[in-house]
């Protein structure tokens, strides 16, 4: 700086130097006798000169010092500038705001990187306008927004910030909060407004999370308790939170619990090895399942199933537990009342299996012994007719004791053997046999048969089983057949569904269903005066069908006939 100016002193006095030299030398051109005035000029105009030169340099030094200051302080005031931008940045990216600003007198409209980093838009696609930034806010969300930013640009608000939603490049939303400044000039009129928009989403969401939450502790049936993880002065947590379903459980409010251990409703009744358990995961911070009794408020006892499960926080550390209860008496209650009831009906079976085996076992030796001496009085010549009489009706109810007993046999034998010897059989090979053993019947009545069977096999089928339904069904068709008519029998099988389907239909006396549908299928249940019926041949069937895992049902019309319709797994 110093350099320029003596620079400019020594340019400036040579230049006036020459001026004054050449003006010198016209001025002795036209002028006579001039050597003296000639002289005293130079020493004036030399000593202007210099004087003018110092001026000039000192004017120069002083200017220099002037700029230099000025220059001084306009770097300064750029590098707080270019400090405050970065600062300005730095921000921005460590808050994730969006910043905007809008003159509003020319409707310009100015954002930062966040547009394109929180929202995704690409650098050519943000609006300069205000317009662009209206259109994307969530049209459920333009009215209530426009009308609170016009009553604070009209300055009837004193400040200005709203949540709205506002749209990604990629056509979804975002929710955000938006804050903005005003700048007026000096009569106090709005030119500019400066805003910041923060990406509020995760946010709301986890309100709305939150909100769904306690809907659901608030309104759930279940207790729900939540305790603190300090087990300095209890080994269980303090309450920090019931809701209403603990009160209706317990007797306590919220504000006789909070602050206080669970240990508040162990009593004498309570299993403490329950208590043990919880107590271990409680150190171990590992959810537990325990059921125990408990107290009320009043002192009454319950049983209590509930579940303590340790909550962690973002960073993974252990906040808080929660607990969901459940008061289980009444469940207890009826298991209590089942197990005795399973008890009862454990001993009933062992008694009627006792019954039976007496029945059909203890019963049949004597019988045996009994028949062989009727056979032997058969062949003795009796004279008394009285005595004769006696003994024929002696024998006739030996011969049906003994009848039924070989029934009740049939039956325990189904009953109380679950493990049937089963194997593959073929349906038209069944019928074929029962054909046989009832040919003498069949000939003699002459019915109608319609066979109608498949070629079929079936696996898991006790085959002596389904011979004896077929013989059952068939004599029970000849049997209850109508005295109007002649007997016609239909027989068929059909695959449906993976099941076998097999129907046995007949136009016989039928049977009134209305009035015995519940015991068609009932030990010795009669329908018909038929001298012959004993009421064990249908209870036989659905005894064997269900052994073999089927169902049988029936349907009938009296005086039109019967359907009888059986379902196996066709395995």
């Amino acid at each position: 700086m110093k350099n320029n100016s003596n620079k400019i002193t020594l340019i400036y006095v040579l230049i006036l130097m020459f001026v004054a030299f050449i003006g010198h030398q016209f001025f002795l051109d036209y002028t006579k006798n001039s050597e003296n005035i000639s002289s005293y000029l130079y020493i004036r105009d030399f000593i202007f000169i210099f004087i003018s030169g110092i001026i000039l340099k000192f004017i120069l030094l002083h200017n220099e010092k002037n700029n230099k200051s000025v220059f001084e302080k306009l770097q300064i005031t750029n590098n707080e500038i270019l400090e405050s931008n970065e600062r300005y940045d730095i921000v921005a990216k460590a808050t994730s705001d969006t910043i905007w600003d809008w003159k509003i007198e020319d409707d310009s409209f100015l954002w930062n990187k966040g547009i394109q980093g929180v929202f995704g838009y690409k650098k050519e696609e943000v609006g300069k306008t205000s317009k662009w930034w209206f259109e994307r806010i969530h049209p459920e969300d333009s009215l209530k927004m426009s009308v609170k930013l016009y009553s604070f640009l009209e300055q009837k608000t004193e400040k200005w910030q709203d949540e709205y939603r506002f749209q990604c490049a990629d056509g979804s939303y975002k929710y955000v909060f938006d804050r903005g400044f005003l700048v007026k000039d000096k009569d106090g009129k709005p030119i500019r407004m400066i805003g910041a928009i923060q990406d509020v989403t995760k946010q709301k969401e986890e309100e709305q999370r939150l909100r769904l939450l306690e809907t659901v502790i608030t309104q759930t049936k279940d207790a729900v308790m939540i305790t603190d993880i300090d087990t300095t002065q209890n080994v269980i947590p303090n309450i920090i939170f019931v809701n209403s379903a603990f009160t209706d459980m317990t007797g306590y409010t919220a504000e006789e619990v909070i602050g206080k251990s669970p240990i508040m409703f162990i009593g004498a009744k309570s299993d403490m090895l329950e208590f043990d358990k919880l107590k271990t995961a409680i150190q171990e911070y590992r959810e537990c399942f325990v059921e125990t009794i408990n107290y009320k408020k009043n002192g009454e006892e319950f049983w209590n199933n509930f579940s303590m499960i340790p909550v962690t926080d973002k960073d993974g550390e252990h906040s808080h537990w929660i607990s969901i209860q459940r008061d289980v008496t009444e469940e207890k209650n009826k298991e209590k009342e089942r197990e005795q009831l399973i008890r009862e009906l454990t001993q009933n079976n062992k008694d009627l299996k006792q019954f039976s085996y007496i029945t059909s076992h203890n019963l049949r030796a004597p019988l045996s012994n009994l028949t062989g001496l009727l056979n032997l009085v058969e062949d003795m010549d009796i004279e008394d007719p009285e005595l004769k009489e006696i003994i024929t009706g002696f024998t006739k109810s030996t011969h049906l004791l003994n009848e039924t007993i070989n029934d009740l046999v049939k039956v325990v034998i189904i009953k109380d053997n679950p493990s049937i010897h089963k194997e593959k059989v073929l349906i038209k090979e069944i019928f074929e046999n029962v054909f046989n053993q009832l040919s003498f019947l069949i000939g003699l009545h002459k019915p109608i048969l319609k066979i109608d069977l498949e070629e079929v096999s079936i696996l898991n089928i006790n085959k002596s089983y389904l011979e004896s339904i077929f013989l059952n069904l068939l004599t029970n068709a000849i049997k209850y057949r109508s005295e109007n008519r002649q007997l016609k029998v239909n027989i068929s099988s059909k695959v449906e569904d993976d099941n076998l389907v097999l129907t046995f239909k007949d136009n016989g006396v039928g049977i009134d269903l209305v009035r015995n549908r519940d015991k068609i299928f009932g030990l010795y249940q009669r329908f018909h005066n038929h001298p012959d019926s004993k009421g064990l041949g249908l209870y036989l069937v659905k005894s064997q069908v269900e052994a073999m895992g089927g169902t049988i049902n029936v349907e009938s019309t009296v005086g039109k006939g019967t359907t009888f319709t059986i379902i196996f797994k066709n395995n």
